[in-house]
């Protein structure tokens, strides 16, 4: 399993749009079956983010495919990154992680 996160900074006045943009794009990726959320962090550091949004994945076609079309077509999802980019002050961060799945009673491989 995979998880994403991307980070989105934005200016104080425009931290509400960005919470309206990001609930937009929490539902659409529950709409296509990806469990997400957006993650609103209560303090940050020097040059940390206003706001992220992290998806599961099982593969890593499936960002690619949401990043494309995930809002609906691909013209909605594209007027949305637009819209979206206006408010932001830098483009978004990106971290792809990849989640430990070891079983509880077993031992992870070393590697």
């Amino acid at each position: 399993m995979y998880l994403a996160r991307l980070s989105y900074d934005v200016l104080p006045v425009n931290r509400q749009r960005a919470i309206d943009f990001i609930r937009r794009e929490v539902e659409a990726a529950r709409g296509n079956g990806l469990s997400a959320r957006m993650l609103i962090p209560l303090t940050r550091g020097h040059g940390g983010v206003a706001l992220q949004f992290e998806v599961e994945l099982t593969n890593l076609e499936q960002l690619e495919q949401f990043r494309s079309r995930g809002i609906g077509s691909s013209d909605e999802t594209g007027s949305w990154m637009h819209d979206f980019s206006e408010i932001l002050v830098a483009p978004p961060g990106i971290e792809i992680l990849r989640t430990d799945e070891v079983q509880a009673g077993t031992k992870p491989a070393k590697d």
